[in-house]
């Protein structure tokens, strides 16, 4: 059957939605929790996960960089999961990660503003005004992190298959909704189509992580494309020594047959000399 992403908005009720979908279909549940679980063993520590998962930039270029690395770990975890089969992806981007992929469903689950203070207040048990700053601000972390790591409007309607208003739909119709929806026929994929997708996506974070951890490499406009073990490098890098690095980066890779490096050298002017 195919990936689910869900989308939701704080307050929403999306979580005992997306479980009770989870469990109907006899899905894994791609989470927070599921996340944190497999984290250690991808060198997260449960502050990077703080600091990344879901979050936008802070526009500070050190912390930025190291946001960047640990946001590639979190999506690998996501991929390795996916390529189990058979999961739903709460958040995260999910539907952006796998665009490449034709059979993912892609739901959104919202609610009125006011609706979703009230939930998330009674929820938490938290007094109504700090709920309303709350579920704000957690609007425009979640906008802004899909808008600059994606470059898509959140609240677009076309980027999803189903939206949920569950201010007047019961949590049974909702549930109902999506696993029907799941099993239209337009969401059925050609044979092995999204594994060939996945392990492709997986190898390419593979190199991107080991590229932007690298300190010594400033590889910040460097693309990255696999396909069936096959890399090829673009965009441009600023040295020769720089661009030794990633390809050789790259070859190393697990699961790597052959690299083409496009890449153009495109050198820094160092002003400060010319003065």
């Amino acid at each position: 059957m195919a990936i689910i992403t869900i989308s939701r908005q704080m307050g929403s009720g999306g979580i005992p939605i997306v479980q009770a979908v989870a469990e109907q279909l006899g899905y894994t549940l791609i989470d927070g929790e599921s996340i944190r679980e497999e984290a250690a063993k991808y060198g997260l520590s449960v502050e990077d996960l703080e600091q990344a998962d879901e979050k936008p930039p802070v526009f500070i270029e050190e912390k930025d960089d190291k946001l960047a690395v640990d946001l590639h770990q979190i999506e690998l975890i996501i991929l390795e999961m996916a390529l189990k089969g058979n999961v739903i992806i709460y958040g995260r981007g999910g539907q952006d990660l796998l665009a490449e992929a034709t059979n993912v469903f892609r739901v959104r689950i919202i609610r009125p503003f006011e609706d979703r203070v009230e939930n998330w207040a009674e929820r938490e048990w938290l007094d109504p005004d700090y709920a309303r700053i709350l579920v704000r601000k957690n609007d425009q972390q979640r906008a802004g992190f899909i808008k600059y790591y994606f470059d898509r409007d959140w609240n677009e309607p076309d980027n999803y298959d189903l939206i949920i208003n569950t201010e007047r739909l019961s949590e049974e119709m909702a549930v109902d909704l999506i696993c029907k929806g799941v099993h239209d026929n337009n969401l059925v994929e050609k044979k092995g189509e999204t594994k060939r997708i996945l392990k492709n996506l997986i190898v390419r974070k593979r190199i991107e992580i080991a590229v932007l951890g690298d300190q010594e490499i400033d590889a910040h406009h460097v693309e990255i494309e696999v396909k069936e073990g096959a890399v090829l490098l673009s965009g441009h890098i600023h040295s020769e020594k720089d661009r030794k690095k990633v390809v050789k980066i790259a070859t190393a890779m697990d699961g790597v047959k052959k690299v083409t490096d496009m890449m153009k050298l495109v050198e820094y002017r160092n002003v400060l000399s010319e003065n």
